[in-house]
């Protein structure tokens, strides 16, 4: 053991016993069967006392191996994360008079760990429970396959669900209150091979905190950006896909436009976060309440700046061109590579080029990044085989930097994440450049100093803010 940073634990083994008692008792659990358990324990911490209100706990024969606090230390961190209420759910049973208690903590607990998404999926003999947290999927329960039908019907309930159906996918809401939070649940159910999938996604933040200025623009992104959304009219995409930020970096927009003096209305779906004067509009489109539909009706609430939640088809595409070209600033996403290739996404979608380069005001890219712990970050040689095959560093790097893990980071190595961007500021040479479908612009944004999203990455690896791994995928985009 002492060759390993810390003790590994199945989801199952995590589950036999709660966060509380782990921390309590300074243990870690090894086996567990019907009459005897056997733990680790901090060597410096044995004595007879534990074993016996172990046993008295649990009602089966302990045994205590020892370990070291160090070793324990990590494993704890990383397997029972404190929340704010320094514990977890105890059961993983869902009968009638628990069901709703486990479903409560978990969303508690989620919300408590910063996670985005809570994923309930059934496989032959058993089901399990995962939290994205920082980008990223962990394991965190096990549930009997028996007890997931309980789960599931009880979840369709909140959701306003059709129990009955087990054919089709369902989405439906729930509004989550709590004496910390209060938000909303947007719920979607598909049906698997072995039962329902359930993903939760934990929504209707509220956007009063978001501040442009700490997402992750340079100084000569910021200045881009803010110049763009400055203009009275026109049309402001952000690509990337999804999960990358694209919504919170909108909503910090319109953070900064919303004024007694102007109307902003937006369409989304979902409505992902919430801020006191604009009109936010949730999509249906089971009803016709599509983002073309919504858009045409926008147009006649005398509206300033009008935010929709993605580009999907060209009819979406051509009202939104036709909105900016009838004075109003449109902002929007859009699911791309990078920044100019937005322009070909549009042009394919049926958006002639003219009325692209005449309306286009920025078009942003942005990534998700995960940044290294401060606390446990550790400065390696670097060896230039990690690149990618196909990239060519602008400058040698001597060093980098790896994950590690400690408490503070609860052992994963990263702690926070950081946007990536590319913005292209739209001036009269690129607009040209659209006009004539020009799409291999490298050179001229060289020339005009604007850096790709695989030079951003570049830089922030380069200070040692993140890792190679995280940067990887970035570093051998081609466009």
């Amino acid at each position: 053991m002492s060759k390993i940073d810390y003790i590994t634990l199945s989801a199952e083994m995590q589950q036999s016993i709660t966060t509380e008692q782990a921390w309590h008792y300074y243990i870690v659990p090894k086996s567990v069967d019907e009459d005897k358990m056997i733990f680790y324990a901090d060597e410096e911490k044995l004595n007879s006392a534990l074993s016996d209100e172990l046993e008295m706990i649990f009602g089966k024969t302990i045994q205590i191996v020892p370990s070291t606090p160090e070793l324990i230390n990590k494993t704890l961190g990383k397997y029972y994360r404190l929340t704010y209420k320094n514990k977890r759910a105890e059961t993983v049973s869902f009968d009638d008079t628990n069901s709703e208690d486990f479903v409560y903590k978990l969303i508690v607990e989620a919300d408590s760990l910063g996670s985005s998404d809570i994923h309930i999926e059934k496989y032959e003999d058993r089901a399990r429970v995962r939290l994205r947290i920082d980008g990223k999927l962990i394991e965190k329960y096990v549930i009997p396959a028996n007890d997931y039908p309980a789960l599931v019907n009880k979840l369709k309930i909140k959701a306003n669900l059709d129990i009955a159906e087990k054919r089709l996918p369902q989405d439906g809401r729930i509004t989550f209150k709590s004496a910390r939070n209060k938000f909303d649940i947007r719920v979607s159910l598909l049906p698997t091979l072995h039962g329902e999938k359930i993903v939760m996604r934990l929504l209707s933040k509220d956007a009063t905190d978001i501040d442009i200025n700490t997402l992750g623009f340079d100084a000569k992104q910021l200045h881009d950006y803010l110049e763009g959304i400055k203009k009275p009219n026109g049309i402001i995409l952000i690509s990337g896909p999804t999960g990358s930020g694209k919504t919170t970096t909108l909503y910090a927009t319109l953070k900064i436009l919303n004024e007694e003096k102007t109307n902003l209305i937006t369409i989304e779906d979902p409505i992902e976060y919430t801020l006191e004067g604009i009109n936010q509009v949730q999509l249906k489109e089971d009803i016709g309440l599509t983002f073309a539909s919504a858009l045409r009706s926008f147009l006649r609430q005398d509206p300033d700046v009008i935010m929709l939640g993605e580009i999907r088809d060209g009819e979406t595409a051509q009202m939104a061109i036709r909105a900016a070209l009838t004075g109003h600033l449109v902002l929007s996403t859009i699911h791309t590579n990078s920044a100019w290739g937005t322009i070909s996404r549009m042009v394919d979608m049926g958006v002639p080029s003219y009325l692209l380069a005449n309306t286009l005001s920025l078009s942003v890219a942005q990534r998700l990044v995960r940044l290294l712990c401060p606390n446990c970050k550790e400065k390696k040689e670097f060896d230039t085989t990690l690149f990618p095959s196909s990239y060519k560093a602008p400058r040698i790097v001597e060093q980098h930097y790896t994950p590690v893990g400690c408490e503070q980071c609860f052992y994963t190595g990263y702690k926070g994440r950081k946007a990536v961007y590319e913005v292209i500021p739209i001036d009269y040479e690129l607009s040209e450049c659209i006009k004539n479908e020009k799409f291999n612009v490298r050179d001229e944004l060289k020339v005009k100093q604007i850096n790709q999203l695989m030079d951003n990455a570049f830089e922030l690896f380069e200070k040692g803010e993140t890792s190679i791994d995280e940067v990887y995928a970035m570093l051998m985009s081609n466009y």
